[in-house]
């Protein structure tokens, strides 16, 4: 592995560590309040693409890094860094928010480390699913536009994609917490699990499979519609 590969899999880890740790932390506080959680997160991808973009190109989310896989735009090895880094960071990005609540005896009003759930559609997996699936395929269209080689939007992709994220989680924080990133629920995931609180654990699978669809057919959808006739 060169010095470069080692880099942008540092990049990744720390750049989805500081969106889940302010993401989710966000959410801790306020109990998942909608704005303020939106912008937590979509902020959290402002700051980390204008500092790690250049490294890594700021994926911080597997469903990103697949998308990029379907395309054509990474290889198989570079995508197995990349998502081995994301859930590594979401782990320690979790492990600072547990760290911190516990020592400084704050209180968490999520009671679960922010992860997802899907108590904002009665349990309903298929309606779970639907959810993921159509906000994920919403931001990975945006990040595939705003990143096109024939589109370059240049300096203002991050701040796009920054809000396009607070966009999807308007509507998504009520339904399921919105996950769009199968590495953000996964590291609350497990922390909630090791607090004796199950269902979130439970529900992960939804949370790393809807989020991969999403991005599946958002990579077909944008390859289809750039494509010249």
């Amino acid at each position: 592995m060169s010095n470069k590969q080692i880099k942008t899999y540092i990049a990744e880890a720390i750049g989805t560590c500081v969106l889940v740790t302010f993401g989710c932390g966000t959410a801790m506080l306020t109990g998942g309040s909608l704005l303020v959680t939106a912008f937590a997160f979509g902020l959290s991808i402002v700051a980390m693409a204008y500092s790690i973009g250049n490294i890594s190109g700021c994926h911080i989310n597997p469903a990103v890094s697949f998308a990029f896989l379907v395309r054509g735009k990474m290889s198989l090895n570079e995508f197995i860094g990349y998502i081995c880094a994301q859930f590594a960071g979401a782990f320690v990005g979790t492990g600072l928010l547990a760290l911190i609540f516990n020592l400084g005896d704050v209180k968490d009003y999520t009671r679960n480390y922010g992860s997802n759930t899907l108590a904002g559609v009665d349990g309903s997996i298929i309606a779970g699913l639907l959810v993921e699936i159509i906000l994920t395929f919403v931001f990975i269209l945006v990040i595939l536009g705003v990143t096109s080689e024939k589109f370059k939007h240049g300096s203002f992709a991050g701040l796009v994609i920054g809000l396009s994220l607070t966009f999807v989680h308007i509507l998504g924080i009520g339904l399921t917490g919105t996950s769009v990133n199968p590495a953000r629920s996964f590291g609350p995931a497990v922390f909630a699990m090791f607090r004796g609180r199950w269902t979130p654990m439970k529900h992960l699978l939804i949370f790393l499979i809807a989020p991969m669809v999403g991005a599946f057919i958002a990579a077909k959808v944008h390859d289809f519609l750039e494509k010249e006739d």
